[in-house]
């Protein structure tokens, strides 16, 4: 049977970089594409890389610019003919780096740059990745004995808490919790379409907690201790519902302990 394969989107640092490394360790002899806006400055991707050699692709895509995705996924069906798993990590709080508190500090450029990143991104790459999705080889994820079933690959959209419609108890956040919001109908929407017949593509979207990344760090005086996750803590969290996922389990959004995510 073929390696696995796995594509990073956001892979330079946080949580993207974290998901490459689980991978590496813990699912051989599964290989790794990893992608970011400039490869070249990536010093710690570059070194995992150079660790695990023939094992890890690296590749430069911006996820705003539908061009590198579509010149990205060309470069994986010419070179890898599939993918099992993909996962959308990139993610912009917001162009000022701070999320809106109150009406006054809308505006309409914030809104689109942060939707641009966090909805309309990991949106088209499904459009370009979901062909080499369906000739994948089921690597990931948890298959049943019904042939009819089973998967051939999966798509992961990173998405928050806060984009939870039901659970959102106190405002703010407009623009990245609007940019989740249409996330997790994007995943619902690919999980109808790419379930259909055979082969199937599971789409879910997962939470992965508060973590300590450059994106939270200015909001975690309020955290618990307990509830600020390193990467590797949350991804070790994520990959246990990745390896869980089936059928029955697509289409729908998890908290980082497995737990559903109401919309």
């Amino acid at each position: 049977m073929a390696a696995p394969v796995a594509f990073i989107q956001g892979a330079s640092r946080g949580l993207g970089l974290a998901f490459c490394k689980h991978i590496l360790k813990n699912k051989s002899p599964a290989v790794v594409i990893a992608t970011c806006r400039n490869p070249d400055g990536a010093a710690e991707l570059r070194e995992l890389s150079a660790q695990h050699a023939g094992r890890v692709t690296l590749l430069g895509l911006d996820v705003n610019r539908e061009e590198d995705i579509r010149a990205a996924s060309e470069v994986v069906k010419k070179d890898f003919r599939r993918l099992d798993l993909l996962v959308n990590s990139s993610a912009l709080l917001h162009p000022t780096g701070k999320g809106e508190t109150s009406l006054r500090d809308v505006s309409a450029q914030g809104i689109i740059s942060t939707l641009t990143t966090n909805t309309v991104g990991p949106l088209v790459m499904a459009k370009y990745f979901a062909p080499l999705l369906q000739k994948g080889g089921g690597g990931f994820g948890h298959q049943p004995e019904d042939k009819a079933k089973q998967h051939s690959g999966i798509i992961v959209n990173i998405t928050a808490k806060v984009g939870s419609i039901g659970d959102n108890g106190l405002g703010g956040w407009y623009s990245y919790r609007m940019s989740k919001t249409a996330l997790n109908m994007a995943t619902r929407n690919l999980s109808i379409e790419l379930g259909r017949g055979r082969p199937k593509v599971l789409c879910v979207s997962l939470h992965p907690g508060t973590l300590d990344t450059d994106l939270s760090r200015p909001y975690h005086k309020n955290v618990p201790k307990d509830k600020l996750f390193s990467t590797e803590h949350s991804v070790n969290y994520l990959m246990s519902i990745i390896d869980s996922l089936n059928i029955s389990r697509t289409g729908k959004a998890y908290n980082w302990d497995g737990s559903e995510l109401p919309w």
